[in-house]
């Protein structure tokens, strides 16, 4: 009996770290997306500005959002088969200029390892 308890103990502790951990990368990639947030847009009612809307971003082709004009690199890039995965998008906000050679988008990057994670979670936590 006390075995069980335990091992129920040892779960829910797990989980708690883990949701509380989770909850930090969110409230951290939230605060690093403020600087993205200049040209991107996210939620349900996300508009294009200078950079497309970034909802539904995950599982979407580079350079196919709707109604907004792509450099000829991203819409290449798509063409090629490249998706938004958190592996892509991890890559892309490293060094945008390197990862899609030509593409428009003026940043230099987010060199933080940590802080590119949480920008995923983020974006993940506001996606469908």
């Amino acid at each position: 009996m006390r075995f069980r308890i335990s091992v129920a103990l040892a779960a829910i502790i797990n989980t708690l770290a883990v949701s509380s951990a989770l909850g930090q990368g969110i409230a951290n990639g939230e605060d690093v997306f403020k600087k993205c947030r200049v040209c991107h847009d996210v939620g349900p009612e996300a508009k294009n500005k200078i950079g497309p809307i970034l909802h539904g971003v995950f599982g979407r082709r580079a350079g196919t959002a709707a109604d907004f004009k792509y450099s000829d690199a991203m819409v290449d890039a798509g063409a090629k088969g490249l998706e938004w995965t958190d592996d892509t998008v991890a890559k892309y906000l490293e060094n945008p200029r390197s990862f899609v050679p030509g593409n428009k988008m003026a940043f230099v990057g987010v060199k933080d390892e940590a802080d590119r994670r949480d920008v995923i979670v983020y974006l993940r936590s506001v996606n469908p």
